[in-house]
């Protein structure tokens, strides 16, 4: 396998495995509970009633969504970090560094403004495969991804 065939290709989008597994799944679950407690619950409970059994069955899972929906996303010319609420988009000058001490749940991006900002896409939970994401998008720093060439 030559060099240029192990370099990630642009857009790139990392998220986390076991946690999108857990919540969708959990969502799942809940939602189907609550449509069979539905359709199960004694004669007297009216249809509102059993309406809003399903409906808070789906707002439960749309409370776990936003723990499946974190990711990173690196494009030709920026990063997208989305975590569970918010969606931050930098330029690839911004990001100065990726850092994931042992023990942390998920890494944070070093910022040119001194800040920090927490990347909820890549999560320690996945073991093998977080320490993999991160050196890829380690290897897309060191690389400069998304500057501009210089012009002669």
């Amino acid at each position: 396998m030559d060099e240029a065939s192990k370099k990630p290709v642009l857009p790139m989008t990392w998220r986390p495995r076991a946690v999108r597994l857990v919540a969708y799944g959990l969502a799942l679950l809940i939602v189907v509970t609550f449509a069979v407690l539905a359709v199960i619950l004694p004669a007297d409970w009216s249809v509102l009633d059993r309406v809003l059994a399903v409906g808070f069955g789906f707002a439960i899972a749309g409370g776990l969504h936003m723990l499946g929906r974190p990711r990173l996303i690196a494009t030709e010319k920026n990063v997208v970090v989305i975590n569970g609420i918010r969606t931050h988009y930098l330029a690839w000058p911004e990001v100065l560094d990726i850092r994931m001490p042992v023990g942390e749940p998920w890494p944070c991006l070093d910022l040119s403004d001194g800040t920090s900002l927490p990347v909820m896409g890549i999560q320690s939970t996945d073991g093998e495969l977080a320490q993999r994401n991160l050196a890829e998008f380690r290897s897309m720093l060191a690389r400069g991804e998304g500057e501009e060439p210089e012009l002669p």
